[in-house]
This record gives structure tokens, sequence and C-alpha cells, in this order.
């Protein structure tokens, strides 16, 4: 970034630091192989040019194919700005408000409490405090799900709140699938296609995809990998995933975007302009939209760090509509991050400095992100340099090392006692009323179970103690669970209730808000 000087009589005042830092290119590619990622890509722009826009590695790992800065990759969470985006394109045409309570748009929608249907708010859905517990209701396409966008939305009566309404913040999913659902209600056109006519094509993202079949027919796309096999995620062969079924539809609104260096290198110009496209050639949104959607709405709780890590601890933190906004190191940084099991992304800016930039990866080395995130961070803030990909590295082998000295513990190892009943007798349908049913059955010598709404989600019940018992899924992504029965007082199974087996299962693995009763009840 070219930035004037301004002289003095006898000295000049030194520029913070501009365009990519010096040998960052090399950086990234020793860090691809030291952490063992398969691909990178990152773009950078400044004062609305892009100035570097690149790829490192691999699409997929053992594989020859490079990426580029065209490959494209799911970005997760990121695409949360998008349906944001897409609503603003509507409120731009005075076809709904921010502040317009949902139900006068999409009348059939209903939140568990009737209070919370009639006034929850199209910006109450974007922010993070419906009153909904961390990732409630993710079990409605994570890891997939054979459930319409329609379905799902109308399910979510059934999902009671953790906290009252607007009380606090709790980052969810499924608030962002009933955005995509009310741009239905409101146009007549799916998310899929709206997002698609009216935001990125208008926007010159023009390989951009917002649903699998388009992306699964662009042959430069990268593949998703993780690390299974171990005691717990994170640990073991990394794998390639399948990435059909990587990301079930109803979701797309919350997490379904794919896009390139290239092209989020456009988003972030557009972004940085307040929804003006380069080179003055129209609008995507207006300028009003673009600062609304920035404007902080919810604060969020701060972090509070020791040793070298507590220079990353904002001041302040907030979620506003589709973007995190938070303090760091003086400067106000507008970000959002994004994870589908396989892929990771950061969006940011720094908008004070006119300068964006996007990393994505095809793995899910947290570290590699978030660390070159403070790194860029600092070289336009003009700090030094903080070595944060490895001091992340370092962290997170601690985490995994204590994750699996606990469920290695003596307190962890299971009562050689139960099961109470004889096998057959825990066989069943079993009911929940917002995710729907699981069948376990005897099959053999032993138990399973098989998740309904889920395709795939099978596997076997090993007994763990008394009458709970450890599932055993055939496809290795999948979370494990405790399965508890919960017996009435004729020794029949009354409820059946989960929760994840690994300490750093991700949130979306939501099997503690399940509540399975016969189905026959």
């Amino acid at each position: 970034m070219k930035r004037l000087i301004l002289l003095c009589l006898c000295f000049a005042a030194s520029p913070a630091l501009a365009d990519p830092p010096a040998g960052f290119e090399a950086r990234v590619e020793a860090l691809r192989q030291q952490l063992d990622v398969p691909g990178v890509a990152i773009a950078i722009v400044e004062d609305g040019e892009t100035v570097l826009a690149r790829g490192w590695g691999v699409r997929a790992a053992g594989g020859n194919e490079p990426v580029t800065a065209d490959t494209l990759f799911l970005i997760g969470s990121a695409s949360k700005a998008f349906t944001a985006a897409a609503l603003a394109t509507l409120v731009d045409e005075g076809r709904l408000d921010w502040d317009d309570p949902v139900i006068e748009h999409f009348p059939e929608f209903q939140m568990y409490d009737p209070w919370v249907t009639r006034e929850i708010t199209v910006r109450d859905l974007l922010v993070h405090r419906s009153g909904l517990g961390l990732g409630a209701g993710d079990l409605l396409f994570v890891p997939r799900s054979n459930i319409p966008r329609a379905e799902a939305v109308r399910r979510l009566r059934h999902i009671a709140p953790a906290t009252s309404f607007r009380s606090g913040y709790a980052y969810d999913n499924v608030l962002y699938m009933v955005a995509g659902q009310l741009i239905e209600e409101v146009t007549g056109q799916r998310w899929e296609e709206y997002v698609v006519e009216h935001l990125l094509r208008p926007a010159g993202m023009l390989r951009s995809t917002s649903n699998e079949p388009a992306r699964l027919a662009t042959p430069d796309r990268a593949q998703a990998h993780a690390r299974l096999g171990g005691p717990i995620r994170g640990i073991g062969t990394l794998r390639i995933l399948d990435e059909r079924e990587s990301l079930a539809p109803s979701s797309a609104p919350a997490g379904g975007i794919a896009s390139s260096a290239n092209e989020l290198a456009q988003w972030l110009k557009i972004q940085l302009a307040h929804g003006a496209l380069p080179n003055g050639e129209g609008r995507v949104f207006s300028e009003e939209a673009g600062r609304e959607m920035w404007d902080p709405v919810v604060l969020l709780p701060t972090r509070s760090s020791s040793g070298p890590m507590a220079v990353l601890d904002p001041m302040f933190s907030t979620y506003a509509l589709g973007w995190s906004v938070q303090e760091y190191r003086g400067a106000k940084i507008v970000s959002h991050g994004g994870a589908v099991f396989g892929s990771l992304t950061m969006v940011a800016m720094i908008p004070e400095e006119n300068v964006g930039f996007s990393i994505t990866v095809n793995s899910e080395e947290g570290e590699l992100v978030r660390g070159l995130f403070y790194e860029l961070l600092d070289h336009y803030l003009d700090k030094p340099r903080g070595d944060w990909p490895e001091k992340l590295a370092e962290m997170k082998q601690q985490r995994i090392a204590a994750a699996v000295a606990q469920l290695e513990s003596a307190a962890a190892q299971p009562a050689e006692v139960g099961p109470s009943l004889a096998l057959d007798r825990y066989a069943g349908t079993y009911s929940d009323a917002w995710y729907g049913d699981i069948e376990v059955a005897l099959s053999g010598d032993g138990l399973t179970i098989d998740f309904k709404s889920t395709p795939n989600m099978g596997g076997r019940l090993e007994h763990w103690q008394y009458d709970t018992f450890v599932t055993r899924f055939t496809d290795p992504g999948i979370e494990p669970a405790y399965v508890t029965f919960a017996l009435d007082a004729d020794g029949k199974v009354e409820r059946v209730t989960m929760k994840p087996v690994s300490p750093l299962a991700d949130f979306s693995w939501d099997y503690q808000d399940l509540l399975f009763r016969p189905a026959a009840e």
C-alpha cells in the first residue's frame, strides 16, 4: 500500500508498513510443510488493489494438482456475511427492514416461546442473541442431513432456549437457515439462486458457488482433510473426507459458499468500499447497508490470557450482521472465521488502513489460519512479528495432550457394571422433537444405532458402563457419543440421552441437547 510520508522541516515520520511482509510467501510455504497442511490460498487487498492472490500446496493430499488463486475452498461461516448482504439488497429495495418481525414476512415461522416468535426480528436472526444455546440444533445438518431447509426451520419450535431472549450471546447456525428461508419467502427464489443472481455475479465473483452441485462441477476445487484414527479428532492419519457428504444443503445460508483467493479479494474490495464495485462500476448494496452490517449489536465476553498470548486479548469484542467487530492493538478489526469439517477460513479487514485479507486451508490446522491472521494484523499495524502460528500450534498440542490424558485417566475408566437389561430390550425407535428418530437394533451379538435424519450416520453401540454405551460409527469423521438409556420402574427404557466423548468435540456435535423417548410415546 502506497502511503504519503508527511514531511516536516528536518525529519519525516515513519509510515506504517505497506504491502505483504517481506518473505511472506516463503513463510507460508514453510508453515504449510511444518504443519502438514495440504493446501493454502491467501488474498491481500490494499487501497482497493489486490497485492497478493495465490495458492500453495495441493488440492488433495497425495495428489499433484496445485492450489491456485482460482481454486475453490468451502469458506464455512464466512458465508454468513453473504447472507447478511443478500438481506441488505432486500432492505435497499424496501422489501423488508432489519427490525421487521420475522413473522411479518414469514408467518409460519415459530420459536419455542410464542412471545419470542412475535418479537424476533430480521436483525435478531443474524446476531446470536435469540436465547438458543451454543450450536443448538446443529445436528439438523451436521455432519449432513436429508431434512429440507423448510422442514429444519419448522423444527426449531421444539428447541428449548438456554437463556432469555436478547440477554446474551451464543453462536448459532440454525437462525441463518431461517434467514435463508426468509429470503425465499420474500422473493420466491431459493437462497442458493438469490445469492448468486443478486450478490455473487453482480460482485464479479463469477466462479464462486452457493450449492454443492455447482461446487462439485468445478474441477479446480480443494478437497477437505482431517486427522482421524487417534483417540480424538486431530490425532492420527491425514485423511481426505468424502466431499459429497461435507455439507447439508439446508445449512448453506450459514456456511455454504465456496470461493477462491481471487474472488475473495473482490469481496474484500466491495466490503471495504461499503458496497461499491471497484473502478466505480456501480454498487452491490448501498453505503448505508454496508455500514449497518458493520455496526456492533451484541457485546461478547473477552478473554483474559496470561503470558505472551495476552496481547491477543481484545479490549472489546462484538458481533454485527454476519461480522465480528473487535479491537486489536488499538485498531478496529472486522472479520469472520469459517469452519466446515476439513476446511477452515478467515476473512478480515482493518478498515482504518483500507486493508483486507483472506486465508483458506483444506484441513483443520486452525493454528495456521489464526496464526497468519494475527501475523498479518501485526504487519499492517506496524507491530513486531509474534510467531503466532508456532505459538498457537504449541497451545493446540498441549490441549490435545490434556484431552487425551483426561480420556485415559483412572477417573474416566468405566465401571464393570451393567448393562441392566438383555440387549434386545434396548432395541427400538426413539424420537427427539427437533432432531427426529434414531433406531437401536440388535444385530448379531451387539447393538447398532442409526440416526435416521442423517444419512450414513450409524454404527455399533459398545457397552461402556451401567446403561451407557459408546457409539462406534462406521464413518470415522463423526464424533463418538456416550448413549445413556434411562429406565422406568418397570425396567423399560423411558428416555435416551447423549453427550460427546471427546472433551474437544466441536460445539456443532450438540448431542447433549437431544432427548429421545420411545417413538410410541
